[in-house]
């Protein structure tokens, strides 16, 4: 198997199997051959899907009821009409603003992972962070770790707080890159580069560059350092950038989106 490990004997089920994230995930499982297509259910509203080799149902407590692990990925405002007894069966959360508490409560689950994974995840280049409840178990960490690592890289954090932070670390995902290459194709419109040509220019740098922060060894810091080294114009760029404050609006929206993590866990809370 791609993973070098064979498909687990265990039944992964996926309630909301066909939403973008849950179905992205669906089929990194199934690529990778982690989980073998008899041993993967999905449940959706109508009980069918996209991903025909997986077992579907409309039925999320048949899916419980069918499952060793039990994924969770529906809207948030759906998740008030998601009724299942989860019991002593792991509860992996793809959700993001819905505390283990809450989880818990909503659906008497014992053992809880919460995860925030982003949209990369339909291209198989997500980082997706997870925390596990001292209740589950190594053998499930291992295969949470195993599941996420399908779709890109994963790692357990120690603390429920370290999830609320990476809701607006990792879990903004394509916002970071979307929001400089706009920045940068609007600045290029404006001194008159056609627009077609500004933005494959910048899918190129934002996209394309941003590739050899992947290489073996790569720091951020070593890579600017490199850069300004030359003092020309990528120098100029770094400095004034910085110089306006760069650092400063990355912090801020970052604090600002794990302020908002922290309020939709606590309205969550109060509305299940």
């Amino acid at each position: 198997m791609e993973d070098g490990q064979a498909p687990t004997d265990r039944r992964v089920g996926i309630i909301g199997g066909s939403g973008w994230l849950g179905a992205a995930f669906a089929r990194g499982f199934l690529a990778k051959g982690v989980v073998r297509p008899e041993n993967l259910i999905l449940s959706n509203r109508a009980g069918a899907g996209p991903i025909p080799e997986a077992v579907w149902t409309a039925d999320n407590q048949a899916l419980v009821e069918g499952c060793d692990i039990v994924l969770l990925s529906v809207r948030l405002e759906h998740l008030p009409h998601v009724a299942i007894a989860v019991g002593d069966k792991p509860l992996v959360s793809l959700m993001a603003g819905v505390d283990v508490a809450t989880l818990m409560r909503h659906t008497g689950a014992r053992k809880v992972v919460r995860t925030m994974p982003n949209a990369a995840a339909t291209i198989g280049q997500c980082y997706t962070p997870w925390y596990a409840t001292a209740e589950v178990s190594a053998d499930d960490r291992a295969l949470v770790q195993r599941l996420f690592a399908c779709c890109g890289a994963a790692d357990e954090v120690p603390s429920e707080d370290q999830i609320d932070y990476f809701c607006g670390f990792t879990g903004a995902g394509a916002g970071y890159p979307a929001l400089l290459a706009r920045a940068m194709i609007a600045h290029a419109e404006a001194r008159g580069i056609d627009p077609a040509v500004a933005r494959r220019a910048a899918t190129s740098v934002v996209a394309g560059a941003s590739r050899l922060l992947a290489a073996p060894g790569a720091a951020p810091g070593d890579i600017i350092e490199a850069l300004a080294g030359y003092r020309g114009t990528t120098a100029a760029l770094i400095e004034t950038a910085g110089a306006e404050g760069f650092d400063h609006a990355v912090a801020a929206g970052l604090a600002a989106a794990e302020a908002r993590a922290r309020e939709l866990s606590a309205l969550t809370a109060r509305a299940l």
